[in-house]
């Protein structure tokens, strides 16, 4: 099976087999295309700013670069690899070429989710494609049903989170080629997980994007990120950008068989126009893929915009799956750290509450005021929203390698309190989302990390260490000194992932308990969640809590959690059929009106019990 996806720029073949280069460079009076050794040749003007050329020299795995008006030569933006890096010249892909061999895959429901993320830079020795997919029976035993991997897109260097990709339709040459990539996907298919891939529209990474030079249209100063200028989703000429982003997620959901998309930090995308670019690649997403396989949108968004989750009447998705919560994040760690600090902040007054109120409504913030937002409110209603419309974890790329040194939970909660807001995690009814190496305690750090040399490489360094002048910690220039530098190479090599250390005590315990959650997920929780509704929940103490839900056919889901170290009294015995404990006999202890210390029991009662 052959799978392409036919864009109206960068390269493609056509039937008769040659290849037309198309450039968009309004602000260009001439563009040179230069392929391999051949003479540079005019390429012909199109209008309304597009430059085309059908070369019949042009072959699979031919180098090409676009020299603007006798000057700078620079890669194609819609490259699909770049082999010598950002800077380099791009390289000719024929998408025939793979011979695709999952053609039965239909992709899995959204409520079997279970999500694995990846950085596929420190996830294994190699740091590659290829060494990922020798990890997949792995990940198939250990219960997930998704892999995400953090972004891919080609980025300046040898190693980065990915934020700062500046070639979005490229595979980043570090970590394979694009046949590597598509061999990854079709294994994983192959072994019944889905594939996520995270993608950044709201910016261009600081090094290695060409745009600004013969595409200034491609921006606009009517809005203001953190990064400066904004995409120009909503401006004269915005159209060409809005298809732009919708070819990029349709390519890599088509051409490469990803089963969906996690678009980051989407409240930094800035567009006034109706429908939103959000809506907009949303609905072409499901026009054009919808009715073949599942397929999976999920969002960062800080301001809990529910309205992006809205289910039809018949529970279907209308633009997205699915939010990253961060607020449920933020509750438990306020509870397993006693962190207060920054952001945390907004949740330490009662976050025994705010979980409760992510377990059974999704979002803590549904309008509410963030101090930590300097009194702004923040989100909107989202108690009517399946508890799939969001996906919960204890820990992820954003929340470890925030902190200045990248600590996991491992080392910063004490044991008894983490295993208990595990156990409640995985069996409670969002989609839940694992770390890597998180399933067996991994030590090691996650700290921010990033290729750049030179001027560029000190003002990232100078702003990390700045970001933290706000935390007590840091308010002495020496303590922020000793933040590890994220360009130097050791900070990456610090992230890299010792997997003989799961062999050992105590990380083959911790990789236990989560195969055995994740197994009695897909048997006691997946089969209800599509039609489960939030029901409400009863706060014990200032670290206990009890929450329900109710179930399609009358039974109710119920959880009893303490994720402190002293006991909580309950104001009744629990009812119905205990499916889970964190200890043995618990249901006993629980029935003399006493919730210990540091458990959590779930039960599943019958609507009449």
């Amino acid at each position: 099976m052959k799978r392409q996806h036919c864009m109206p720029f960068g390269a493609e073949f056509t039937q008769e087999g040659k290849v037309r280069f198309r450039l968009w460079a309004p602000a260009a009076h001439q563009v040179m295309l230069l392929v391999d050794n051949e003479a540079p040749m005019p390429m012909q003007a199109a209008g309304q700013g597009w430059y085309q050329w059908v070369s019949e020299q042009a072959r699979a795995g031919s180098r090409y670069r676009y020299q603007i008006d006798n000057g700078l030569c620079v890669p194609d933006p819609a490259s699909r690899y770049n082999p010598d890096d950002v800077h380099g010249a791009s390289e000719v892909i024929d998408p025939a070429a793979f011979d695709w061999q999952d053609g039965a895959w239909r992709g899995r429901p959204w409520e079997e989710a279970v999500i694995y993320e990846i950085h596929v830079g420190s996830f294994t020795p190699q740091g590659t494609f290829a060494a990922i997919e020798q990890k997949l029976d792995y990940l198939a035993g250990l219960g997930v049903t998704a892999i995400e991997l953090m972004p891919v897109a080609d980025f300046p260097g040898q190693r980065n989170w990915g934020y700062d990709g500046a070639l979005l339709f490229a595979p980043d040459s570090v970590y394979g080629t694009p046949e590597d990539l598509k061999r990854l996907i079709q294994s994983a298919h192959q072994r019944g997980l889905m594939v996520l891939l995270d993608v950044v529209y709201n910016h261009f990474g600081p090094e290695g994007n060409y745009l600004h030079l013969y595409a200034p249209q491609f921006f606009t100063e009517r809005h203001h990120t953190p990064w400066g200028a904004a995409i120009n989703f909503d401006g004269e000429n915005s159209q060409i950008v809005r298809d732009f982003y919708i070819h990029n997620a349709l390519y890599w959901l088509e051409e490469y068989h990803f089963d969906g998309l996690r678009l980051d930090a989407v409240h930094a995308i800035l567009d006034d126009s109706q429908p939103d670019i959000l809506e907009a690649l949303a609905q072409a997403v499901r026009a054009t893929l919808g009715a073949e396989r599942h397929i999976h949108l999920i969002l960062e968004n800080d301001h809990n915009a529910a309205h992006y989750l809205m289910r039809r009447q018949n529970g279907q998705t209308i633009h997205y799956d699915a939010q990253w919560n961060d607020d449920v994040h933020h509750a438990y760690h306020v509870l397993l750290t006693h962190e207060r600090d920054g952001y945390y902040a907004d949740y330490a007054d009662q976050p025994i509450h705010h979980l409760g109120r992510c377990l059974t409504e999704g979002f803590a913030y549904q309008g509410e005021i963030s101090a930590y937002r300097r009194g702004e409110s923040r989100g909107e209603s989202s108690a009517q929203l399946p508890p799939t419309a969001f996906v919960a974890f204890l820990q992820n790329h954003d929340q470890i390698g925030n902190r200045a040194w990248g600590e996991r939970l491992t080392v910063l909660a004490a044991p008894q309190a983490l295993r208990a807001a595990i156990i409640l995690l995985l069996l409670s009814p969002s989609v839940p989302l694992l770390f890597m190496g998180e399933e067996w305690g991994a030590c090691e750090p996650f700290p921010f990390f990033c290729g750049f040399n030179g001027e560029l490489a000190e003002a990232v360094t100078a702003g990390r260490r700045k970001e933290f002048t706000c935390f007590a910690r840091f308010r002495d220039s020496t303590a922020r000194e000793a933040i590890p530098d994220p360009c130097a190479v050791r900070t990456f090599e610090l992230a890299k992932l010792d997997w003989q250390a799961q062999n050992h005590p105590p990380h083959r315990a911790w990789l236990m308990l989560y195969q055995e959650l994740l197994a009695l997920r897909q048997q006691m929780i997946v089969p209800h969640v599509r039609d489960i509704r939030g029901s409400g929940f009863e706060v014990l103490a200032a670290h206990a809590l009890h929450a329900g839900w109710q179930l399609s056919d009358a039974r109710q889901l119920a959880v009893y959690a303490n994720l402190g170290e002293t006991a909580a009294n309950l104001p009744a015995t629990p009812q119905g059929k205990l499916f889970y404990g964190s200890e043995v006999d618990l249901d006993y202890r629980l029935s003399s009106g006493v919730l210990p210390a540091f458990t959590v029991a779930w039960y599943l009662r019958e609507d009449h019990e």
